[in-house]
């Protein structure tokens, strides 16, 4: 299905009947990731997955947004599907999008949350991670020099996709600037704010938002639990379904009819 939300031109599943859950995806990724857990939600939920701008077959963004911008296209996106209250499960950017709708004035209300390997802290440089940037500084630097951009037009954008992430070298330069924003926001000052319900679930092995990311969550967020799959890593909800839907269904209410 698509809907027009602000202009973008917006794919999303809506699927079952009851009351709804809305499934705010990680970055880089699509629908299918996620198909399994919304129809086994969907046994008795209505469950809504939108893919959000510039990933699956959703438009990007005319400019570089960063979660403020994703929480507003959000709530859009919910009221226009009548929708002004829902249980919400966000996968690790998804997760700063939640914290961003539930701590803000958006109009929309939230039930219970999951955040499923959450990103949203900001970690500490490493001394690799310090070098890695100074190196990339100094070659920004050497290459905005007038001579330099003549000799190496493209010498920026290499310089990049060298240094830069997977994920940043796979995006376009709307999403890379995006990413940029997104990264680089801490919200650990939002989590003492959250009054909903807050179920965690982290992969023991996750090295993109590492473990220690959800016990930090667990202590800021007032009401919140952390339940650790063991042996999955960053998509512990593909990993091990079956546990994590045996959660899933405990927290939120659900299961076979």
């Amino acid at each position: 299905m698509y809907i027009d939300i602000e202009g973008i031109r917006t794919h999303y599943i809506d699927i079952g009947e009851g009351s709804p859950i809305v499934i705010f995806q990680g970055w880089g990724t699509s629908i299918p990731l996620y198909q399994a857990m919304a129809e086994h939600l969907s046994l008795s939920h209505r469950v809504i997955l939108p893919e959000l701008p510039g990933f699956g077959r959703t438009e990007e963004p005319k400019e570089a947004w960063d979660a403020e911008e994703y929480a507003f296209f959000a709530a859009r996106f919910l009221k226009e599907l009548g929708i002004s209250r829902a249980d919400m499960i966000g996968h690790s950017n998804g997760g700063r999008i939640i914290m961003k709708l539930v701590t803000g004035d958006f109009g929309i209300k939230a039930g219970r949350l999951v955040l499923m390997d959450s990103a949203g802290i900001v970690p500490e440089r490493s001394r690799k991670m310090g070098i890695k940037q100074s190196v990339y500084k100094a070659g920004k630097s050497v290459l905005l020099a007038a001579p330099m951009k003549k000799l190496f037009p493209n010498g920026i954008e290499a310089l990049q996709k060298r240094f830069g992430s997977e994920d940043y070298r796979n995006a376009s330069p709307v999403m890379r600037a995006t990413l940029v924003r997104l990264v680089n926001e801490d919200f650990r000052s939002l989590m003492p704010l959250i009054k909903q319900p807050t179920l965690l679930i982290w992969g023991e092995n996750d090295t993109a938002t590492p473990l220690s990311d959800g016990k930090i969550m667990e202590e800021l967020i007032p009401d919140a639990g952390l339940v650790v799959v063991e042996g999955a890593g960053h998509y512990s909800y593909l990993e091990k379904p079956a546990f994590v839907y045996r959660v899933l269904d405990s927290f939120l209410g659900g299961g076979s009819k």
